[in-house]
């Protein structure tokens, strides 16, 4: 069965968007990121987006892979996502034209458990609280990578609001000059 991998920031308090879905206080961290995408999040071939992740992505990452002066590893990111099939849950999303980009309505936790079942390689969660808040509560994430930023926000969105307690054991963990701590964990017992 194909593993789900959740790949998110959040700040100290918790949160993953700010006020206003904001990204803002992110802190960029190319080591981090580069670490990351040499093997801790595997080589997933299937990203879950909800709609305002989905078009975050959409608006930056097409352009990076046509940009001549975008860096190496942005360049690497931008064409491992535009070939990966993106599975995007919206109920007001009426087409998508990013390429390799699939539709999907109704119950979350039912369609990801399908695609799960299917062939391919490994599936990744960006950001899509919503997406995650529903796989976590139906015990349908494998691994759990927590960029945790060195910021408290106070407000925004928080990535676990309303999720069923869980027990999760500690994998790795990695700090980096930047203030980010790269945290693994998975579901205890498996």
């Amino acid at each position: 069965m194909r593993k789900v991998t959740l790949f998110n920031r959040i700040s100290l308090d918790g949160f993953y968007a700010g006020p206003n879905d904001s990204i803002d206080w992110f802190i960029a961290d190319p080591d981090l990121d580069k670490y990351a995408m040499s093997g801790s999040v595997g080589r997933p071939d299937t990203g879950l987006f909800g709609r305002i992740t989905y078009q975050m992505f959409e608006k930056v990452w097409p352009n990076v892979a046509r940009d001549p002066n975008a860096g190496r590893e942005a360049k690497q990111m931008a064409d491992s996502l535009n070939r990966m099939t993106k599975a995007v849950f919206s109920n007001t999303l009426k087409q998508l034209t990013w390429e390799n980009s699939m539709l999907l309505k109704g119950d979350i936790a039912e369609q990801v458990r399908k695609i799960k079942q299917g062939s391919g390689a490994g599936i990744i969660i960006f950001g899509s609280g919503t997406i995650v808040r529903a796989l976590a509560s139906a015990g349908l994430i494998d691994d759990y990578l927590l960029i945790v930023t060195p910021v408290i926000l106070g407000a925004g969105k928080l990535m676990f609001q309303d999720v069923q307690k869980s027990s999760l054991q500690l994998v790795e963990a990695k700090a980096f000059p930047s203030g980010n701590v790269l945290l693994t964990y998975r579901p205890a017992g498996s």
